[in-house]
C-alpha cells in the first residue's frame, strides 16, 4: 500500500534560494584569470614566451608539470 506523501508545514525548512549569476560573475572571472594564469606558469614559463629569468619557476612548478604531463626536458 503506497505511503501518502507528507505535505508540507510551516515548520518545514524551505529550500534556499539559488545565488543570482551578478553575485557569482566576478568571482568566476577572477578564479578562470588565476586558473589561466596558473596554467601558462606551470605549461609555459621558461620557454620561448618566459616572464621571468633564470630557472627558479621552473624547478617550482617542475613536479607539477610532469604530474599534468607538460614536457620540460
Amino acid at each position: 500500500m503506497a505511503q501518502p506523501v507528507a505535505q508540507p508545514t510551516p515548520t518545514t525548512p524551505a529550500l534556499p534560494s539559488p545565488l543570482p549569476l551578478k553575485a557569482i560573475a566576478p568571482w568566476a572571472v577572477f578564479f578562470g584569470i588565476l586558473m589561466l594564469v596558473l596554467l601558462y606558469f606551470v605549461g609555459a614559463e621558461q620557454g620561448a614566451t618566459a616572464v621571468v629569468s633564470g630557472e627558479s619557476v621552473h624547478e617550482w612548478v617542475h613536479d607539477a608539470r610532469h604530474l599534468l604531463g607538460f614536457p620540460c626536458h
